[in-house]
C-alpha cells in the first residue's frame, strides 16, 4: 500500500529508470516494514520544473502510505533525498517531499479496501 510518485525535471533515460524505479521500492519495504508486493513507485521525468527561480535539477515527490507514523518521515526524507542524489544526481536541497498517512478504509485494492 505504499505509493511513492517522483516527478523531476530531469530527463531519465530508459537504462536508468529500472534500476531507480527498484531501489526505490526496496527503500521503502525496508524503511516501513512493509512488503514489497505492496510497494508501488512511479516516475515522472523531463517535467517542466521550476525551483527557487531556476530550471536545475529538482524533484518533488509524494510518499502516501496505511499507518505512516510521524517519527517516520525524517528518516524517509533523508533515504529518498540519498536516493534521488545518486540515480539522478539531485541535490537534497533541490528535493521537495509530501507525506500522507491514509486511512485502510480510504485506500483500495483487489475490489475492496484495507
Amino acid at each position: 500500500m505504499p505509493y511513492l510518485t517522483i516527478q523531476t525535471n530531469r530527463a531519465v533515460s530508459p537504462d536508468r529508470r529500472e534500476p531507480l524505479l527498484t531501489a526505490a521500492s526496496r527503500l521503502l519495504a525496508k524503511e516501513l516494514g512493509k512488503p514489497e508486493s505492496y510497494v508501488m513507485v512511479s516516475l515522472n521525468s523531463d517535467v517542466p520544473m521550476l525551483f527557487a527561480g531556476t530550471g536545475e535539477p529538482a524533484a518533488y515527490a509524494e510518499l502516501k502510505s496505511i499507518g505512516l507514523p510521524a517519527g517516520s518521515t525524517k528518516p524517509l526524507s533523508r533515504a529518498i533525498c540519498e536516493l534521488l542524489e545518486q540515480h539522478l544526481d539531485i541535490s537534497p536541497g533541490r528535493v521537495y517531499i509530501e507525506f500522507t498517512d491514509i486511512k485502510g478504509s480510504h485506500w483500495g485494492w483487489n475490489g475492496g479496501t484495507f
